[in-house]
């Protein structure tokens, strides 16, 4: 796929992806050339290469974006249980190398980097199957002035602190910061990071894959778990896994976006030494290693659960915790295959958790599907007078609309395909009615 680019000296410009053919040339490039040398892979890798005339004037790296950076996050505004989920929608400019001489090409750098910016978006979509939303990089302030960035459209948004990952969990101090550069891919993109409800453009890369990235502060992680502790263990004495941590995996995992069994299995393997020890497992004698548990261990524990003081102690410890818990807290109409799912009520301007229940089908009309559930957690609102209650078509029902108004709330549903009558009606007699603005 080749892009061309604009009109510069010496002919048009065309941006490409690199095949893997080309990777030790451009390796060999950057080990030359860049003062950084060829990066080591880390999560997606693609490669592109800037070409006129069909010879190479500059070739870009570009992996997946840093664990924590606090200046971008703070630009963002996203919570620590987004940052988790989301963590792969931005994108890095890892190295970014022309092969002229310095002064010889004015604008070169700009012109090559912006069309790389647009035809990022497309390539990464087909490579890895996902958008990505946010570009970010970094420009050595004791070297360059990251004139080419401002121009190409990015915007400086703070420094890093100096450190660099050395190996494992370890960074080491280099002593020069670098000025972080962002360039978001649409102008809602950063609205959707820190949304509570991600775009469904976005979804299919809001996937919880990266080590140690954990939805709550690290005070609020301890406090989780303390406070599952409490739940009844259906397992016998001796086990080797206590309940209180497996649980707090469960539920920080399904808040960072895992979807089954091998996704909660997934992130708690990520977890760092550290974090596990904080939870509460044990180190394993002689040894400095905190071991995960696996598959069985959680599908075991969740079959012998009793579900419903699992929800109520979630809940109490939501109640405690109201006002302090990150924005992205919702869990609302989770299923782990065919084992449990959570369905939560939040705010709907902060996304926080007012209150939680246990459902164990998404669809059908037992007593724990998450209609029935639906119904009975409006009813149960201790302080429901004044407040709008909103579904998505689930919930589009006579039941509900009653349950809300019995209980002093005001009720917005959807109305879909699945609500015929309802759908033809409510067309007919909103034909003539003007659309807000978008």
């Amino acid at each position: 796929m080749k892009a061309q680019i604009g009109k510069s000296p010496g002919g048009p410009l065309t941006v490409r992806e690199a095949g893997k053919a080309e990777w030790p040339r451009i390796n060999d490039l950057l080990a030359e050339k860049h003062p950084q040398h060829a990066p080591k892979r880390v999560g997606h890798d693609l490669r592109m290469v800037v070409e006129q005339g069909g010879e190479w004037v500059g070739v870009l790296v570009w992996t997946s974006g840093c664990q924590r950076l606090q200046d971008r996050d703070e630009w963002i505004g996203w919570t620590n249980a987004q940052r988790a989920q989301r963590l792969k929608l931005i994108v890095q400019l890892r190295r970014y190398l022309l092969l002229h001489e310095a002064g010889t090409r004015p604008n070169l750098a700009s012109e090559a980097l912006a069309a790389a910016t647009r035809a990022l978006p497309a390539l990464w979509q087909k490579r890895f199957g996902f958008e990505p939303a946010l570009l970010e990089s970094f420009s050595d302030v004791e070297a360059h002035a990251g004139t080419c960035y401002r121009a190409a459209g990015w915007t400086a948004v703070g420094l890093s602190k100096g450190f660099a990952k050395h190996r494992g969990d370890l960074y080491e101090f280099h002593g020069r910061p670098k000025k972080l550069w962002v360039r978001p891919l649409g102008k809602l993109a950063v609205d959707a990071l820190r949304a509570p409800q991600l775009p469904e453009r976005y979804e299919a890369g809001a996937t919880a894959s990266a080590h140690g990235q954990l939805p709550l502060a690290p005070g609020q992680t301890r406090s989780l778990a303390a406070a599952l502790r409490m739940v009844p263990d259906p397992r016998a004495a001796n086990c080797k896994f206590p309940l209180g941590p497996l649980l707090c995996v469960i539920a920080m995992a399904l808040l960072s976006g895992a979807r089954d069994l091998a996704q909660i299995q997934r992130f708690g393997w990520r977890l760092r030494p550290q974090q596990r020890a904080h939870l509460g497992f044990r180190r394993r004698r002689g040894t400095a290693v905190y071991p995960g548990p696996g598959y069985s261990v959680y599908r075991d524990v969740l079959k012998g659960l009793d579900l419903e003081v699992f929800a109520e102690a979630l809940t109490a410890w939501l109640a405690a915790n109201r006002g302090s818990l990150p924005s992205a807290l919702a869990l609302d109409g989770k299923m782990i295959r065919d084992t449990i799912g959570v369905l939560s009520l939040v705010e709907v301007e902060t996304g926080v958790p007012v209150a939680l229940r246990i459902m164990t089908q998404k669809e059908g009309d037992g007593a724990h599907c998450e209609k029935s559930v639906a119904r009975q957690l409006v009813a149960d609102i201790p302080d429901a007078q004044g407040a709008l209650l909103s579904g998505d078509a689930l919930h589009t029902d006579k039941v509900m609309a009653q349950t809300a108004v019995a209980n002093g709330a005001d009720y917005l549903l959807q109305v879909k395909g699945n609500q015929p009558t309802i759908k033809a009606r409510l067309a007919r007699r909103t034909a003539n009615t003007p659309l807000l603005p978008s």
